[in-house]
């Protein structure tokens, strides 16, 4: 019986084996004694399957051969095994590679934008937007897609009319070349509504960060350009919602010997604004209010809004127009347009005593005027009233101011600019023609009319409707009796 040997079955792969003795010891590692190469397995049939013990002896023996079945069910197996199944990887694999690398660039160019980019934003509330706008507008090496116009309208005196056109880069993109440095330049426009009813714009300039040093070469010209444009001439701003807009174009600055009035008035006004102007610190040191009020009342014609434009220009000061009997305007909103009055700028509120006149007739219509007589008073000299402010009213009916208001600190100098009187007939005679042989003519034949009064607008007016001959001026003097027949009635 030593060489006897029994026969074991056992399952494996769904298919049923017979082996003897010596081989099953040799799947479960311990071999007879003596026999050192055993025969190979003889299948012979099925009698039984191998116990639970003895598989499991084999599976601890033989651990890296797993079971096919085992493989296929498990999730590295489906992958390998399926076809679809390996290229949905492969694409999902690659889809998140060039996601992760797409937002690794983005990054990136991120980081090399705000390192290697500056950019200069500009809002149309500030004074440098219409600078650069119109620089641009000029700037010949520039690239633009996008355009804007802009419609320049003047009315003359005479009726007539002059219009103007000019093309302004628009809301989008554009580019232009300055000093071989590149600029993009890019003009966006808000859906918001500015205080002035106007759409919030801005501009963005951007360029490399070593080109910085240009942007405020490109401004300073910009400002050059637009005080070129503005030198020799008077600049007019009008209340526009709660700033102060440009009114019209800029007028010519108006000689101050162009405006004739009585003798002495005008040299005793100018000397009061040149020491005022001069004294900043000593009223700063006595804790007095850096402000000062003028009235200029009398008949309409005699020149006070012209002799105003004239003082302006002598003093190289724009003019501020106020309208106190604006319905839209209210207290808080005339408190902040006068603390805001552009520098350089005089004041003017013409008509003061029609402003309230105008305000009980509107209610009467079922309207309203905003600003309040108390309003008026605390901005002109308030505890918000603001400083460092020229202010110069004008009235033809004096007596209908309030007392309040002609009180000093609102109003410190009134002066009379009355009709015009024989030194001013003569002054402004002389000024059209320089003949003293014509003037005593003039003068002699002017008297014989007996006029009660003429004004300066009057006297203008002849003297420019014959302009070329000073004896057809002598000739037609009597027009002066007939105001109505002179076209000329401005101050």
């Amino acid at each position: 019986m030593k060489n006897a040997f029994f026969f074991w079955s056992f399952k494996y792969k769904h298919k049923l084996f017979l082996v003897n003795q010596m081989v099953l010891a040799d799947w479960f590692g311990t071999t007879p004694k003596g026999d050192k190469s055993p025969d190979p397995p003889v299948v012979e049939g099925i009698i039984e399957e191998p116990s639970t013990k003895e598989l499991s002896l084999y599976n601890y023996n033989h651990p890296h051969e797993k079971p096919e079945k085992d493989n296929q069910l498990s999730l590295q197996g489906i992958v390998t095994s399926n076809p679809y199944f390996a290229a949905g990887g492969g694409l999902m694999v690659l889809g998140a590679g060039l996601g992760l690398a797409r937002k690794g660039l983005i990054a990136f160019s991120n980081l090399m934008i705000r390192r290697l980019i500056v950019d200069l934003e500009i809002r149309n509330s500030d004074k440098s937007y219409d600078w650069f706008l119109n620089w641009m507008a000029n700037y010949k090496h520039r690239v633009s897609r996008q355009l804007s116009v802009q419609t320049k309208y003047v009315q003359h005196q005479n009726g007539s009319i002059q219009t103007g056109f000019s093309f302004v880069p628009g809301p989008g993109s554009h580019w232009f070349k300055y000093n071989g440095a590149w600029f993009n330049v890019k003009r966006e426009r808000s859906e918001r509504i500015h205080n002035s009813g106007q759409p919030m714009e801005t501009v963005t300039l951007k360029t490399l960060y070593k080109d910085r040093f240009l942007l405020a070469s490109i401004l300073d010209e910009a400002r050059q350009m637009a005080m070129k444009m503005n030198e020799g001439k008077t600049v007019l701003f009008k209340s526009w919602g709660q700033d102060w807009r440009v009114f019209g174009k800029p007028r010519r600055k108006r000689v101050i010997d162009s405006v004739i009035l009585d003798k002495g008035i005008k040299e005793s006004i100018i000397d009061d604004v040149k020491e005022f102007l001069e004294s900043g610190s000593w009223y700063n040191d006595r804790g007095i209010p850096y402000r000062r009020g003028y009235l200029l009342y009398g008949p309409p014609g005699s020149g006070k809004t012209s002799f105003i434009q004239a003082l302006a220009g002598e003093f190289d000061y724009n003019i501020a127009i106020m309208n106190i009997g604006e319905p839209n305007l209210t207290d808080d909103r005339l408190a902040y347009l006068m603390n805001n009055i552009p520098e350089r700028t005089i004041l003017l509120l013409e008509d003061i005593d029609a402003a309230f006149n105008r305000r009980e007739q509107s209610k009467e219509q079922g309207y309203s005027s905003g600003v309040t007589f108390s309003g008026l008073l605390n901005a002109l000299d308030g505890v918000a009233s603001a400083e460092e402010v020229i202010t110069f009213m004008t009235t033809n009916h004096p007596e209908k101011l309030d007392p309040a208001l002609l009180r000093p600190g609102r109003i410190d100098v009134k002066v009379l600019i009355d009709n015009a009187s024989d030194y001013q007939i003569e002054k402004m005679f002389q000024r059209f023609y320089d003949n003293e042989e014509k003037l005593d003519k003039f003068m002699k034949k002017f008297k014989d009319l007996e006029l009660p009064y003429v004004s300066t607008a009057q006297l203008q007016g002849l003297f420019v409707q014959f302009k070329e001959d000073p004896d057809l001026a002598i000739e037609n003097v009597e027009i002066l009796k007939s105001p109505h027949m002179n076209n000329f009635f401005y101050e």
